[in-house]
């Protein structure tokens, strides 16, 4: 029930251009036995583990450190830009004692403070005299400050030991350590060069002295009572090495490309979850260097940190809501990439992306096909939300590209991978995902609707595809057990149903916006929508913090398995917005309890993913160690389940915007402003039997209650 206000006038994988996060192959497999002419093979190293660290990300930079805040050259410990460690040490000491830590946290996502405290030498006082704050910023500034709170001065000298490897992040990430590099004295710092990039730290004011055999900085402190002594330390990396320019980050005076909204709710975890998710995702921000305009969202920090196509669309289009300047920016960025003048046998119009591994019952994914079909929906979906008709008429020809890509890419009536030659496709089928059903579903019905609207040829064709696919995939998708049925998550390459359940069944909710503010059609009839709503709250795929990627019955489950039983946020998301939209309320509702309990153990930054361990009482969720935080996906598939539940539906073309909130109003009241619909402010509230009263909206669209 929505009661609507007359409107009134009223005054934001592989991954490109990144290296790829790969270890070094080694000669034999860890652990190979010996034999002739083969001695034992070391174990491999352990990979970085990120689950523990302060991470401060803002792009293309960010430190790593564990809570004490010192930077032991350990792990992922440092100072990186642009994929390169900068500063692999940097370990603090008053008096010759590591200050004793007292907390270590992110004031925001590209800045953390860090808190110790030292007694002076010879103090009877049990209470520490001395506190050193360490203020660091992702950019590689750091303020160290020292605050004398005793009675009588503190005379010791802070020394500051400084290395570096120069290391390249996908080493590190696969547990590798180059030996630290001589240092020289420069200015008032040290200096480190390697073949291709040269680091420099520098102190403000200039330590009294540099011992670069040690690497130390040295300062002599006299501090009185009462009184503060403060350094600020800055870590820049220089490029040695001839090439392009790498993609900055987003640039000073450059504004987020979405708008900042206000969330206010009975449930007040859902203000604290956007507002954190948005400061994750602004930290992610890249640009290419000759377009520092156009923005787009790295996959993630640490390991992916550069522009994963699907990733990005995913994050682009999960944030229309707050404006289109994210998806345009992405999706200019995308269309640059995008491929024309493909190998022989490969199909033009594929956007890049490798595959992912897909769990240890179901094939591997492709994320160019995953990427190729978003960009068609990420476009029309962005249109519906107002992006202006000559930015979408000038990106039309990369989504018509798309298209013929997905033309080409059908086998045995279903689309599986769109990347590999036609003729490997034809010899050596692969099985066919659900979930890529219902992407290449939704692109047909979205580029029929461009191509119908911008006056181009083909849009009843793709209208006819759409229908033929949905008929085939009711017919052979469908699983019949005693509890009612199940969609399949794939066929393999004969015809016979993949039976896994897993969380990847959600891509059949999200059918995508369509005109007037309705829904695509989707895959699933209405019956098969209801057993899987049911199927997803069940407790093998509900963790109780969120859906697990594979069944917990399976007998190959993993809590912590990427795609064998972990939680990832994202298509908790997704089920949340699409159960909402088909009318399954109460089921979205208890996803959404689940996703918010788990935000509350992780300070409001929900991580990429987490263990998909049952949830018990006073047992928080189990962090995973390989989790990207923050993620791009998570970050704003966790801001739009927030905004899903006001149903705000747009068709800035046609003038009109639906309102549908959900009428169990699993937040109580909840109130939305500073959302953006065709280029305007519009401000939501619902109540707390779910009806909704539109606060503020350009005067040109027509508020419609459905």
């Amino acid at each position: 029930m929505t009661a609507m206000r007359p409107p009134q006038a009223m005054p934001a994988e592989s991954v490109v251009g990144a290296p790829r996060l790969v270890g070094r192959p080694d000669q034999f497999p860890a652990g190979a036995p010996a034999g002739p002419g083969r001695p034992a093979a070391p174990p491999r190293p352990q990979p970085a583990a990120v689950h523990q660290a302060v991470l401060c990300v803002n792009a293309p930079a960010m430190a790593a450190s564990g809570p004490d805040g010192q930077l032991r050259g350990h792990g992922l410990h440092g100072f990186y830009r642009n994929g390169v460690r900068v500063v692999a040490r940097m370990e603090l000491r008053l008096g010759g004692m590591e200050p004793l830590p007292l907390q270590g946290t992110l004031t925001s996502t590209a800045q953390a403070r860090f808190l110790g405290a030292v007694r002076l030498p010879g103090d009877l006082d049990p209470d520490p005299a001395l506190s050193v704050e360490r203020l660091r910023h992702a950019d590689g500034v750091e303020t160290v400050t020292v605050r004398n709170t005793g009675s009588r001065p503190a005379r010791l000298p802070l020394e500051i030991a400084l290395g570096t490897d120069l290391g390249p992040v996908a080493e590190i990430a696969a547990g590798h350590r180059r030996p630290d590099l001589p240092g020289q004295v420069q200015s008032a710092g040290l200096r480190w060069a390697g073949p291709a990039h040269s680091a420099v730290v520098s102190a403000k004011p200039s330590p009294h002295a540099v011992l670069a055999g040690a690497g130390v900085l040295r300062w002599d402190l006299e501090v009185q009572p009462g009184a503060r002594w403060s350094v600020e330390l800055r870590a820049e990396l220089e490029s040695t090495a001839p090439g392009p320019r790498p993609p900055g980050g987003r640039g000073t005076g450059v504004p987020l490309p979405w708008s900042e909204p206000e969330v206010r709710s009975d449930d007040a975890r859902a203000g604290l979850l956007v507002t954190r998710s948005l400061d994750a995702l602004g930290g992610l921000l890249f640009a290419d260097s000759d377009r520092p305009t156009d923005l787009y969202p790295a996959s993630g920090a640490p390991w992916r940190f550069g522009l994963a196509p699907a990733d990005a669309l995913w994050a682009a289009r999960l944030t229309l809501p707050l404006g289109t300047r994210l998806a345009a920016g992405t999706l200019r960025a995308l269309a640059r990439r995008q491929q024309l003048t493909p190998a022989p046998g490969r199909t033009e119009g594929l956007l890049p992306g490798a595959l992912r591994h897909g769990g240890p019952e179901l094939p591997p994914t492709c994320t160019a096909t995953e990427a190729t079909l978003l960009f068609v929906t990420v476009l029309a979906e962005a249109w519906r939300w107002g992006l202006p008709r000559a930015e979408v008429a000038d990106l039309l020809p990369a989504a018509e590209r798309a298209l013929a890509a997905l033309r080409e890419g059908q086998a045995d009536g279903f689309v599986t991978d769109l990347s590999r030659p036609v003729e490997d496709r034809a010899a050596h089928p692969v099985a066919a995902r659900a979930e890529v059903q219902a992407q290449a579903h939704r692109a047909a019905l979205h580029g029929a609707e461009l191509l119908e609207a911008f006056g181009r040829p083909g849009a009843e064709e793709w209208r006819g595809w759409a229908a033929e696919l949905r008929g085939r995939f009711r017919e052979r998708f469908w699983i019949d057990d005693l509890s009612g049925g199940r969609p399949a998550a794939g066929l393999a390459p004969g015809g016979q149903p993949l039976p896994a359940v897993a969380s990847s069944l959600v891509h059949l909710l999200d059918t995508g916006l369509a005109a007037d503010g309705g829904r695509h059609e989707s895959l699933l009839d209405r019956e098969q929508t209801r057993l899987l709503a049911q199927r997803l709250v069940a407790p093998e795929l509900d963790s109780g913090w969120g859906l697990r990627t594979l069944s917990a019955k399976s007998p190959r489950f993993n809590p912590l398995g990427h795609r064998g039983g972990a939680v990832r946020v994202h298509e908790t998301a997704l089920a949340i917005a699409g159960l909402a939209e088909a009318g399954h309320e109460n089921e979205a509702g208890t996803l959404l309890e689940g996703l918010l309990a788990a935000a509350a153990h992780f300070d409001g930054r929900l991580p990429e993913m987490y263990a998909g361990e049952q949830r018990t009482p006073a047992c928080p969720p189990v962090p995973h160690p390989a989790a990207c935080r923050p993620a791009a996906v998570s970050a704003a598939g966790a801001a739009h389940a927030v905004f899903a539940l006001a149903g705000v539906r747009p068709d800035a073309p046609g003038g009109r915007v639906l309102v549908r909130p959900a009428s169990t109003a699993p937040l109580g009241e909840l109130e939305l402003t500073g959302l953006r619909v065709a280029g305007a402010p519009f401000s939501v509230r619902v109540s707390r039997i779910g009806v909704a009263m539109v606060e503020e909206a350009s005067p040109a669209l027509q508020l419609v209650a459905r």
